[in-house]
């Protein structure tokens, strides 16, 4: 089972690219643009799906609360790109949510449902920003919609790996939550391989 997780994570790896994060509206339109620009840049997959992980550690209010405090703040974050609001260090900021995000994960940290959101509110701003600097010819509305659609997936599957985890090793939970924190220890990593590159 291991394995099988493993191997799939380095096949999602090697098969996403922070250079290549979006299609041609023109082609596909202006949806399915923001839709893919997510799931087209490991890095922005890595972080949302450990929001959603660390939002099933955690439970209780955060479950909903922390992954729409991401999906709200990217969207701010989105809204200021497009009005010209420059923010600093957009592309380190999202790699530095990669590593963030998994050491909180692999360390199940838990703190006060608000904090958590507040936390992931602020990586989200960069990410929003980095979706609406590269909007292109894209249609600001339906991409917008896009990109929200997609975010909201990838915490869902991040919930889901959560769920799916606890139900499977149902009688050791202790080794769900050595996976979950497994998973965290890896995006870290990855984050800060990619920090390094």
């Amino acid at each position: 089972m291991l394995r099988a997780f493993a191997l799939g994570a380095a096949m999602l790896v090697a098969g996403t690219s922070t250079s290549f994060a979006h299609i041609n509206p023109a082609e596909h339109g202006s949806f399915a643009a923001g839709m893919s620009h997510p799931f087209l840049g490991i890095d922005h997959v890595l972080a949302m799906i450990a929001v959603g992980i660390w939002a099933f550690q955690i439970g209780g209010r955060a479950l909903a609360g922390v992954p729409l405090a991401f999906v709200g703040c990217m969207a701010v974050g989105f809204v200021l790109a497009l009005s010209g609001v420059a923010l600093p260090f957009v592309e380190p900021a999202i790699l530095a949510s990669v590593v963030a995000l998994g050491l909180l994960v692999a360390a199940a940290v838990r703190l006060p449902a608000g904090a958590c959101a507040a936390v992931v509110g602020a990586f989200a701003l960069f990410h929003g920003h980095a979706h609406g600097a590269e909007i292109g010819a894209a249609s600001a509305l339906t991409y917008g919609a896009g990109f929200v659609a997609a975010t909201a997936l990838l915490h869902v599957a991040g919930l889901g790996a959560g769920l799916g985890l606890q139900k499977l090793f149902a009688e050791r939970a202790t080794l769900a939550l050595a996976v979950t924190r497994g998973i965290g220890g890896l995006t870290a990593a990855i984050g800060v391989g990619m920090l390094m590159a």
